[in-house]
């Protein structure tokens, strides 16, 4: 099981599977709530993870042209999760948010043509200029 929540335990959540995968993500959005740098992202099941506690939600139309729901705990503003209108069926979970970070290997950074000039972007990981293909849906 992998579990994680917020900075003032108000929100705590549980994921019953490994995630699908793992990006850092430059978008400008992305770059507003990482404070300039990329989020560090991993994508579960919606169905296989539970969230306890409120959260509040920012909703707003990606550059992808997805319309985003991102999810942050109303009490210490961290950044939980975010969803995809176009796919339900995966939560976008933040990887600060996880009690042990380290589980988590990123294997792609994507956006990377909105990065900072003065972005570290590891050369070992897969650069994705803007939007990768989608996940599969699930069936």
């Amino acid at each position: 099981m992998i579990e994680g929540g917020c900075l003032c335990g108000a929100v705590r959540y549980q994921a019953q599977v490994a995630p699908l995968v793992s990006r850092l993500c430059y978008c400008r959005a992305c770059q507003y709530i990482a404070a300039g740098n990329a989020t560090v992202n991993a994508v579960f099941p919606s169905a296989a993870i539970t969230f306890m506690g409120e959260m509040r939600e920012f909703i707003r139309t990606a550059d992808s042209g997805n319309i985003m729901h991102r999810s942050f705990c109303p009490v210490c503003g961290t950044h939980i999760c975010s969803r995809g209108e176009a796919l339900p069926e995966f939560v976008i979970v933040r990887v600060g948010t996880l009690d042990d970070p380290n589980i988590i290997q990123p294997s792609a950074a994507i956006w990377t043509s909105s990065a900072p000039r003065w972005a570290c972007i590891d050369p070992a990981l897969e650069h994705v200029a803007q939007q990768p293909s989608p996940l599969k849906k699930s069936t």
